[in-house]
């Protein structure tokens, strides 16, 4: 039996300096109201909290892939990206027959994927996974401020920001940055 549902994939954190790229994949239940699915940058932060439990509380299955900073540095951003993503297609509980993708680029899997340019705003699947996606990496992010609070990431989020540089300047990389990333990569 071939299960008919459509899978949103999204990640964030590929700008990062810091911390690590984060995708999910997500069945989403008819009872969510798709409507209210619009791309997680352009929401505030209480508002993502929000639709991220509602979407939580009406999707079938969610899968999550995570590709840190090492595993960044090792294989680059673009190949990290689509690692995260077929993981976290790979650990949906129930497999989709197509994977909606944001972007250009779809991962090297066994379900038929359809890549959208700006998905995340188009796509009511996209933009789930785009939200709970953005929710968890600032999680991560905020959990290495309490490591590392030299570094702003509660601010932030590990992007590269005027304050972020200084602290760079001033206390060095830590071990959660991205040594292959300008200005940290090494000529």
């Amino acid at each position: 039996m071939t299960s008919q549902f459509l899978a949103g994939v999204d990640e964030v954190g590929r700008g990062s300096l810091a911390g690590p790229v984060i995708s999910v994949a997500i069945i989403l239940k008819d009872s969510l109201d798709r409507s209210l699915m619009i791309d997680s940058k352009k929401l505030t932060h209480k508002k993502r909290l929000f639709l991220a439990q509602y979407i939580l509380q009406n999707c079938w299955s969610i899968g999550v892939g995570v590709c840190s900073n090492h595993e960044i540095d090792r294989l680059n951003i673009h190949n990290a990206t689509l690692n995260s993503m077929k993981k976290a297609i790979t650990n949906l509980d129930l497999q989709p027959k197509i994977a909606y993708i944001d972007g250009i680029y779809k991962p090297k899997i066994d379900i038929e994927c359809e890549s959208f340019i700006k998905g995340d705003d188009r796509i009511p699947e996209i933009s789930a996974a785009s939200i709970v996606a953005k929710v968890l990496r600032d999680n991560e992010m905020m959990v290495l401020d309490k490591k590392l609070p030299v570094y702003g990431f509660m601010k932030h989020k590990g992007y590269g920001t005027r304050e972020h540089i200084e602290a760079l300047k001033i206390f060095g990389p830590s071990i959660y940055h991205r040594f292959s990333f300008a200005p940290l990569k090494k000529s």
